[in-house]
């Protein structure tokens, strides 16, 4: 096989149209160690793509793009299609900020059709753009792409029971790797399972309607009614649930054939209807590493090629770490405490639980909604019930909180991995609104620790409510504070003053505490004196504490990893204006837009929420004249320009 790169010679979908069965074969061998080079760099999602080569190969060439479009669910598997709609050359910027976007992103390119990084979404979205299609008179292909994870989630088969209803023409192709991140559960796992393995799928097929009426059971079938003859066609035929669902199904297929895939979708494409097309994939194909470990190598920090193993690692425990440990302390402790994840045991730190208590464990698939709904049910039942789910993935589940959860004051404990900026997975995935939407929830208790040791105090303390607790908590290492032998009950809505001093208030939310205390810090060499405090609780917030800092300090400073839209600093002002009290108020927080991927260092610059950010804002603030009873709000220290900045 000649040296030449075939990858270099791809700038659009249509260069792999008329490659050669070998030169597709160098195309895909090409890719895997792109893919493989560049995420051992910039770290990302490395088994979902290796596992996804062939079968984005063998759609586009089966496609039109951009005028036919393809949506991605989730997203985090579409590196494969921007290394092949002209992003190659930037390819190792993956991530990072400014570079290419780690999910599909319509602004990037024109081959991105739908912003994605959520799952199960995908059917509902390709469903409105082919209505719309039909409606406008076009002609052009629509294709979604789902993993048989996001087929867990509830909104999957919503969408799957209007498409039938509709009978809209659309192409499904479901990426069957039986996998989400961690190994998929339920029963719809286990029904693809049985269809994946039938060996007499392909034969009975096409052949059960004619030999149902050859045999004597068919014939006595058919005498009996339809509903007899439909019935035997589900115990033979597998894909039979799809087909009851108005959809036409084709496979399984090797999602590993580029030929296969092909033709699959040519086959598709020519249906007046729904169609979905069932593919067989390995999860981490072509990288012994990733195949072993695949949850592991879902989404990776960089490692070294050869070894698989990540680069470097922190002298300190993770957040995930702590909760973790904190948890399997509690729950020998109390033997009625259970945990639920959605799809999340390994990255929500529940792993370890489940090993430990596998009767007490959890997870519910890519099912946000149900998971809150089951933890209902659990804690009604006397239960107490701790459901781990990332900050960005509970907002699905909203209504539940609500109406399942805080509407009858069940003690649910909801542990929030992930809160605030998280880097390199940009806007689908920061963490920033969880304050907000969680503040206005009545009898719902907030909390986020400033540290390792202050996470186990607040597991213990929420685990000891009568009520519903939320605790909010950052990815990535703590400072580095040993977690207690024997964590104790926080007291309820008070905060912790960490810092006295004259000039300014820093109220601080979670992992801004220690920035605050940094930039008290860095304000003593410029004359300032800061008072920081830990606000601990944001609801209740500690009244007294407000009330106390607005009588002794000129100024007012909140600073939280949380949207200034209805966060710690709307409450403190809320709390000002409750008691009657006027104060100047500066708020520092994330900026109202949707923040843009990269590091954390970088991001968290970006919109000042650093300890140099906190300071320059005291002083740009400190440089004016402070009038007695002004509010003023100041996003960032220059809060327009880093709005501009951070909406890209």
């Amino acid at each position: 096989m000649s040296d030449e790169s075939i990858l270099e010679t791809i700038s659009t979908p249509c260069d792999v149209r008329g490659l050669s069965e070998s030169q597709l074969e160098r195309l895909a061998y090409e890719i895997r160690q792109t893919l493989i080079s560049t995420v051992a760099a910039t770290g990302g999602h490395l088994a979902p793509n290796l596992g996804v080569v062939e079968l984005t190969i063998g759609m586009h060439r089966a496609l039109e793009c951009p005028s036919d479009k393809i949506v991605w669910d989730v997203g985090h598997q579409s590196y494969v299609h921007k290394l092949l709609t002209g992003r190659r050359e930037h390819f190792d910027t993956l991530r990072q900020y400014g570079g290419v976007c780690g999910f599909p992103k319509r602004s990037e390119s024109e081959f991105d059709v739908f912003d994605t990084g959520h799952a199960s979404n995908s059917l509902s979205v390709a469903l409105g753009l082919a209505v719309a299609r039909d409606a406008e008179g076009g002609s052009e292909t629509v294709c979604a792409v789902i993993g048989d994870g996001s087929m867990t989630g509830g909104m999957a088969f919503e969408a799957l029971n209007h498409i039938g209803h509709l009978g809209t023409k659309l192409v499904i192709v479901l990426n069957d790797n039986e996998m989400s991140i961690a190994q998929n559960v339920g029963a719809l796992a286990s029904y693809l399972a049985r269809v994946r393995l039938d060996p007499r799928y392909n034969r009975l097929r096409d052949d059960v309607e004619g030999a149902l009426a050859r045999t004597r059971l068919g014939a006595a079938m058919v005498a009996a009614g339809e509903a007899a003859k439909e019935s035997v066609k589900q115990l033979l035929v597998p894909g039979m649930l799809f087909e009851e669902l108005g959809l036409k199904y084709v496979g399984p297929i090797d999602g590993h054939n580029v030929e296969a895939v092909e033709s699959a979708v040519k086959r598709a494409i020519k249906v007046d209807g729904p169609v979905i097309i069932h593919a067989v994939t390995r999860k981490g194909a072509g990288y012994a590493h990733a195949e072993d470990k695949p949850d592991t190598f879902h989404g990776i920090s960089p490692f070294e090629v050869e070894t698989g193993e990540v680069n470097g690692s922190s002298a300190t425990i993770s957040y995930t770490e702590a909760f973790s440990r904190s948890l399997l302390a509690e729950a020998e402790a109390d033997e009625r405490i259970v945990a639920i994840t959605a799809a999340m045991p390994s990255g929500t730190g529940l792993d370890a639980f489940a090993e430990r208590f596998p009767d007490r464990f959890f997870d519910v698939g890519i099912a946000e909604q149900h998971a809150v709904g089951i933890a209902a049910g659990l804690a009604a039942g006397g239960r107490r019930p701790v459901v781990a789910i990332y900050s960005t993935f509970l907002q699905r589940a909203y209504d539940q909180i609500i109406m399942d959860v805080a509407l009858q004051e069940l003690p649910v404990v909801f542990c929030l991995d992930r809160a605030g900026l998280v880097g390199e997975d940009g806007p689908t995935h920061h963490g920033v609104f969880d304050l907000s939407y969680l503040r206005s929830v009545p009898g719902l208790a907030v909390l986020a620790p400033a540290d390792e040791a202050e996470l186990a105090h607040m597991l213990h303390t929420a685990l000891a409510a009568d009520g519903p607790v939320a605790i909010r908590y950052p990815r990535g290492a703590g400072p580095g504070v040993p977690l207690p032998e024997s964590p104790h009950v926080l007291e309820l809505g008070r905060a912790e003053v960490r810092r006295r001093g004259r000039d300014v208030a820093l109220l601080a939310a979670g992992r801004m505490v220690g920035a605050a205390e940094a930039a008290a810090e860095l304000l003593v060499a410029d004359g300032v004196e800061a008072t920081v405090v830990n606000l601990r609780w944001m609801k209740p917030l500690d009244l007294e504490m407000v009330s106390e800092v607005a009588d002794s300090h000129p100024l007012i400073v909140t600073v939280e990893e949380n949207t200034g839209v209805g966060g710690v600093g709307s409450a403190v002002l809320e709390a000002l204006s409750d008691m009657g009290r006027t104060a100047p108020v500066m708020r520092l927080s994330v900026p109202d837009c949707f923040v843009t991927h990269g590091a954390m260092g970088i991001l968290l610059a970006e919109v000042g929420l650093t300890a140099e950010g906190i300071r320059g804002a005291v002083l740009a603030r400190s440089a004016g004249p402070v009038v007695l009873g002004e509010v003023r709000d100041e996003g960032v220290a220059d809060g327009a320009a880093s709005r501009r900045r951070t909406s890209r």
